[in-house]
């Protein structure tokens, strides 16, 4: 025996310093692996063996495991180990499959260090444990490999991973339980403080506990969704619960074979996070993710809302149960009701509905499946412990089944979506009281609509009158205005005509010399006052869509119907002036699809006015920074807006017979048409570079806060490289549906731009996704867009990347996208906003004059 050792320790060693054998995916009974031996799945997609996750070697702590192939740094991918309770230490380790079909690992002394459960089907002379694709380690007791030959599989016994196939929960009838359970630590596989389980009972539901702990819970399984993350669901990703007398588990699967993906508990973290590789793995979701999240955090029958300022708040005829820990802000001690319930024969107790909630920790209701909601509540009014009551089982927008809730009601939170209607168990009085409440407030609104009173309509009457008045003085000043044009015209127009649109003196001597000299470079048609004054009915209110720093913005219809978006200059402007001449000059001579297209202008005495195309869904911050209008834009919108403002800048840059610099990009100046196709406007700040220029330097400042690089705004350079960083911003904003200026995480003292950046480096960048999004979105091009918006905002303008590579990056899945540095801001935390909070509609801009110091 002891010559065998010896043997076997000098084999071990020997193999530990050659390299690997031809690579093999499976072992029989006469075959082991030993020393840095592996075996590697036929795709090449995972590799077992046996690994020191110190970097000691053979003289430290090496366990036997699975880990990706091709994924080495900083160090591999571990998703399963089998010995991690006994490291072998000292030695290499072997690893056999035994004739009566045990998977064991042999120390030098030829101990057993680990063995494998015992198989569940007799082993043959032909049985094989292979390693497959999809990261399972199976035991065929014949080696075909068929599904009904299987006798051990590494899928049953987790460690801290879940990989796709993967299933969480418990198996009865085979007696298995497979949870995840964190590592202790980064260089030690035993089993850590961080467990993810499924706990049976009422519906099912999925806990991460730390110890005994419970720390976050998924919410119950309602047969549609785990109700305690309802915007979990992806194009890529698909997830499942199956619950049955015999097994209840989840699992999940991925869309394409080539996705990596892999859930794990991080112990460092003391979360659940969703692993995706691209290029480098990125966290695609996380669990807890917020206060609200922290299990019981607003104790028995109360809620927690990230939106409001407290968190905590009580059900609806439900009271703090301690105002003062209240007041401080600590929720634990949960609310109490206002009065109680009349229990017994001839109870009047009601019922409340809730039905943004997640749904109470069901582990201890109980579950009537073949009951309806009404038989559910005549059995919650009958039992004097009830609390309350829904349905179990919502899949397909049925309810089948119920389930009463005889405990009180612990972990719920608010969402912005209805998850499921909860009936609480309220006195009639309190009811009554909520009943009135509410059509208190309906009446209000409707008295609000409603008939108005003798006042009102006196001062309507009033006005109306006076609004009269003004419209026949006005009338006749436009009457006597038209005579003395015509026979202006009659006397300085040759011929005559209606079509000749005569020069006369106007308020800017100087700009009309300019004027004269810039329209013989332009070929632009210009429009007639009259025509302009009859598509926009005189520039009625009622068409007034927008006003920025140029002026107002009208939308009006011509004679042939089509519609236009007119900007008229504000007559106390004069930098508006010299804007309109810029515009003109500039935008005349582009053509692009993702450029506002400018038809024509009109210039009449001091009046200049600007035609452009009309944007039926008017400006892109009209959208992306409106609570209900979010929503429509989802993720595949989004990345086509940010890749069509993308190609119109690289326009711009590198491909226009003259390189523009715009100097005021932001989602105000964005306009989407009706098939919200992105068109970048309001050029009236814009520079024009000519041959090699690429840098100049102004003593005035012009633009936007918030959007403004930061050597723009502290030096006044401006640049390409400065239209880059405002695309970034806009990208991020994009994104999160949040305004950079308006953005400020308050704990971490981080504006939107440091947020994002400190996601990026954790691992967590899908965080910044707006949350009113379902989760229907493609997770690489978030990762891809988020890692672009960071070049593009980093601090020095020579590592920011041209648009030319922006949109290669962000287009191409396969682009080698490099590492972002940390970002350029030079606006903290947000005090005042030069720009209005306002969504500002069609063809506005905003101007910030600040001298340079």
């Amino acid at each position: 025996m002891r010559g065998r050792a010896l043997c076997l320790v000098v084999l071990s060693a020997a193999a530990a310093f050659l390299p690997p054998s031809a690579s093999t995916d499976s072992i029989g009974l006469a075959a082991s692996i030993a020393g840095n031996q592996t075996l590697v799945s036929p795709g090449g997609v995972f590799q077992l063996g046996f690994f020191s996750p110190d970097g000691a070697g053979a003289g430290g702590r090496r366990y036997l495991g699975i880990w990706y192939y091709n994924i080495r740094e900083p160090r591999p991918t571990v998703v399963w180990v089998a010995n991690r309770q006994s490291p072998l230490v000292g030695s290499p380790g072997v690893l056999r499959l035994s004739a009566d079909g045990h998977l064991v690992v042999l120390d030098a002394q030829n101990g057993t260090v680990w063995s494998s459960a015992a198989p569940t089907r007799n082993v043959t002379a032909g049985a094989t444990a292979r390693l497959r694709d999809d990261g399972n380690f199976v035991l065929s007791s014949d080696g075909s490999g068929s599904d009904q030959s299987v006798a051990w599989q590494s899928y049953d016994y987790p460690t801290d991973t879940l990989l796709p196939g993967m299933k969480l929960g418990v198996d009865l009838r085979a007696g298995i339980t497979r949870n995840i359970t964190s590592w202790s630590s980064a260089t030690d596989p035993s089993p850590g403080a961080y467990t993810f389980r499924l706990v049976l009972g009422g519906l099912p539901q999925f806990f991460l506990l730390r110890g005994a702990t419970k720390v976050y819970t998924s919410g119950p399984w309602n047969g549609e969704i785990l109700t305690g993350v309802p915007y979990l669901k992806s194009n890529d990703f698909t997830f499942k619960v199956v619950s049955g007398p015999d097994e209840t588990y989840y699992s999940y699967s991925v869309g394409a074979s080539s996705l990596l993906s892999r859930l794990v508990v991080d112990g460092t973290a003391g979360q659940v996070q969703r692993f995706v590789w691209v290029n480098g793995w990125s966290s695609f979701w996380y669990y807890p993710t917020d206060p609200c999240d922290n299990y019981a955090k607003c104790g028995p029958f109360g809620y927690c809302d990230t939106a409001q300022t407290t968190q905590c708040s009580c059900l609806p005829g439900f009271q703090p149960r301690s105002p003062q820990q209240w007041n401080l802000r600590d929720g634990t001690g949960g609310c109490v009701r206002s009065t109680n319930l009349s229990c017994g024969a001839g109870s009047s107790d009601g019922f409340w509905v809730v039905n943004r909630m997640k749904l109470p920790e069901a582990t201890n209701a109980t579950v009537y499946a073949g009951m309806t909601l009404e038989q559910c509540r005549q059995v919650c009014l009958g039992n004097c412990s009830c609390r309350a009551y829904a349905a179990a089982n919502v899949s397909g927008g049925v309810s089948r089944g119920c389930v009463i809730w005889a405990v009180d009601l612990l972990d719920m939170r608010q969402y912005t979506t209805v998850v499921e209607d909860v009936y609480i168990r309220l006195a009639r009085s309190e009811i009554d009281a909520l009943n009135a409440a509410a059509a208190a407030a309906a009446a209000a609104a409707a008295n609000g609509g409603g008939r108005p009173s003798k006042r009102v309509v006196t001062a309507a009457v009033a006005t109306v009158a006076g609004v009269l008045l003004l419209l026949a003085v006005g009338c006749c000043c436009v009457w006597r205005k038209r005579r003395k044009r015509q026979g202006e015209t009659d006397s300085s127009a040759p011929g005559g005509g209606d079509d000749v649109l005569p020069f006369r003196a106007r308020k800017h001597p100087a700009l009309e010399e300019d004027w004269k000299r810039a329209k013989k470079d332009v070929d632009l048609p210009l429009f007639d006052l009259e025509v302009i004054l009859a598509a926009t009915d005189n520039f009625a209110l009622h068409n007034k869509i927008g006003e920025g720093g140029f002026g107002p913005v009208y939308m009006g219809k011509l004679e042939d119907g089509q519609e236009v978006a007119v900007k008229r200059l504000s007559r106390r402007s004069m930098q508006g002036a010299v804007e309109f001449k810029n515009e003109v000059k500039l935008i005349a001579k582009l053509q692009h699809r993702n450029l506002v297209r400018l038809l024509g202008c009109c210039i009449d005495e001091d009046e200049r006015m600007l035609l452009y195309e009309y944007m039926h869904n008017q400006s892109l911050d009209t959208f992306i920074f409106d609570e209900g209008k979010r929503r429509l834009l989802r993720w595949q919108k989004r990345f086509d807006i940010i890749l069509g403002i993308a190609r119109g800048l690289q326009y711009l840059h590198e491909d226009s017979r003259f390189r523009i610099i715009h100097r005021d990009l932001k989602a105000s100046n964005v306009l989407l048409d009706r098939n919200m196709v992105p068109k970048i406007s309001d050029f009236g700040i814009a520079r024009m570079f000519g041959g090699d220029q690429t840098t100049e330097y102004t003593k005035k400042v012009i633009g936007t806060y918030g959007y403004m690089s930061p050597e723009y705004a502290m030096d006044g350079v401006f640049s390409m490289k400065s239209d880059i960083y405002s695309f970034g911003v806009m990208v991020l904003e994009i994104i999160t549906g949040k305004r950079n200026r308006g953005f400020y995480e308050v704990e971490l003292d981080l504006n939107l731009l440091r947020y994002a950046w400190m996601l990026w480096k954790e691992g967590r960048s899908v965080d910044l996704l707006d949350e009113v999004m379902d989760g229907s979105f493609n997770y690489g091009e978030v990762l891809r867009c988020v890692q672009v918006a960071l070049l593009c905002v980093e601090v020095q303008p020579r590592n920011r990347p041209l648009m030319s590579s922006v949109v290669m990056m962000l287009a191409s899945e396969n682009a080698t996208v490099p590492e972002p540095n940390e970002p350029g801001v030079n606006i903290g935390k947000n005090t005042s906003d030069t720009e209005s909070s306002q969504g500002l509609t069609a063809n506005n801009v905003t101007i910030t004059a600040i001298d340079a110091r």
